[in-house]
């Protein structure tokens, strides 16, 4: 049985955003992190959107859209998202999974608590550790090509039973946190909240830059991105992204 959200939602796209601030995702996410159950969480984006409406299907797709179908919480991680929402009709609250990763670490809900980092680096447990000594962490660090290795997924479902966490962070890329947590969603005797966070605890360490508030408020942070990383995002951006103003307008609400 799928763990599910008390927090309101509103759909769009097919998919049941929440519509709550910060403070109070944070709460729930508290909540969901004591019932000694395991819950997955993910912040959808435009890329994600896009992905998930790709036609026709191979297995990553697919095994994508069970994982989201089954995230006890979406959030919006796009303002551009929002932006085409508001267009149809539909107000979307913003809940970033770099905003609020950083709002967990730094308010407190992670103080006392087991936290999982998977992905990273090795360096990057000492930063956190130093950084937040409050909070018990441990780190795993998959290799690459995760999703064609089946022994690997299975060495961080073992590490995610035997850890007992009360919160799992994958840093690992879309879609392969998603995947890989919902794969531990069914593992027996798995507990936590799992995020998947991209790359949040970069951006929370200081090792990549946000766009300045200015240019988030204009909806262009993935401009800024761009122009951040070209050759690993321009892909996305310029061929993939715009596809999602068909996906919207062939939207028909439920």
């Amino acid at each position: 049985m799928t763990t599910a959200t008390l927090l309101p939602t509103t759909n769009f796209l097919g998919l049941d955003f929440v519509n709550a601030s910060y403070p109070e995702i944070a709460e729930e996410l508290d909540r969901l992190s004591r019932t000694g159950r395991f819950a997955l969480v993910a912040t959808p984006n435009v890329d994600h959107v896009v992905m998930l409406n790709t036609k026709p299907q191979d297995d990553i797709v697919k095994r994508f859209r069970s994982a989201t179908a089954d995230a006890a919480l979406l959030a919006c991680d796009s303002r551009v998202l929002q932006a085409l929402a508001s267009v149809r009709g539909v107000e979307l609250a913003i809940a970033t999974g770099s905003d609020l990763t950083a709002y967990l670490f730094q308010h407190g809900y992670l103080d006392g608590r087991n936290v999982a980092l998977i992905g990273g680096d090795a360096a990057m447990s000492g930063e956190l550790a130093r950084r937040f000594p409050a909070i018990r962490l441990e780190q795993h660090i998959p290799p690459m090509g995760i999703l064609q290795n089946g022994a690997a997924i299975q060495d961080i479902e073992k590490f995610v039973v035997r850890g007992s966490f009360d919160y799992i962070f994958f840093a690992i890329g879309a879609p392969r946190s998603e995947i890989i947590a919902h794969r531990c969603l069914h593992s027996a005797g798995a507990t936590g909240v799992a995020l998947c966070i991209g790359a949040s605890i970069e951006f929370l360490l200081g090792r990549k830059a946000r766009a300045p508030r200015w240019i988030q408020s204009l909806r262009m942070e993935w401009a800024f991105r761009l122009l951040s990383e070209p050759r690993r995002l321009w892909r996305r951006y310029l061929v993939s992204g715009p596809k999602i103003l068909r996906i919207v307008h062939e939207w028909k609400r439920p």
